[in-house]
């Protein structure tokens, strides 16, 4: 049965990169996009380890392959963003177009041997809370827990937690107020 499952995997997300991936926006007002919203959904079903119901994964979205990856009810992958696993994110969660988030880095302790040469650092979980919005050009770095209804401005680069209902800005990204 495990290899079944394998196969099916492969054939979803070649489905993905090949065809789907490059279908329309669902923002823009053509008729067919309810038709390509639920197909997109139906890839993050069979590839994510928990998909949530009424996802969204828009035009471009890039999540390798999906392992790792978990998403909640209502929530979607924003136009050409970037996501790898492990990554948790919540329910109602709003991600905007060029997203980047981020779960792996390169060693870069010595200095007796060049960068490139020391490899990757273990992957880190970035988990975005519910009631989330993470605004155009947003760079989550590996680690990074979002809070509860907390809004990523956009442009912010996310190196530190952010706290339930924060409003966040800026390279590197700082507490602008507070929604509550």
């Amino acid at each position: 049965m495990d290899g079944f499952y394998q196969e099916m995997r492969y054939f979803w997300l070649f489905l993905y990169i090949l065809f789907l991936k490059h279908l329309p926006a669902t923002d823009n007002g053509y008729p067919v996009s309810m038709i390509i919203k639920k197909m997109r959904s139906s890839v993050g079903k069979h590839l994510f380890d928990r998909c949530g119901t009424n996802i969204n994964i828009e035009k471009g979205a890039d999540f390798g392959s999906g392992k790792g990856i978990s998403i909640g009810d209502n929530s979607g992958l924003g136009i050409n963003c970037k996501v790898r696993g492990p990554l948790e994110i919540g329910a109602n969660v709003m991600m905007g177009p060029d997203v980047v988030i981020m779960t792996n880095s390169h060693n870069f302790d010595r200095t007796d041997i060049p960068m490139n040469l020391q490899g990757s650092a273990p992957p880190k979980k970035v988990t975005i809370g519910n009631d989330v919005w993470i605004g155009t050009k947003v760079i989550i770095l590996p680690g990074v827990t979002i809070g509860n209804g907390a809004i990523l401005g956009a442009g912010a680069v996310v190196t530190k937690d952010v706290p339930d209902m924060a409003i966040v800005g800026g390279v590197p990204a700082k507490l602008i107020r507070s929604r509550k």
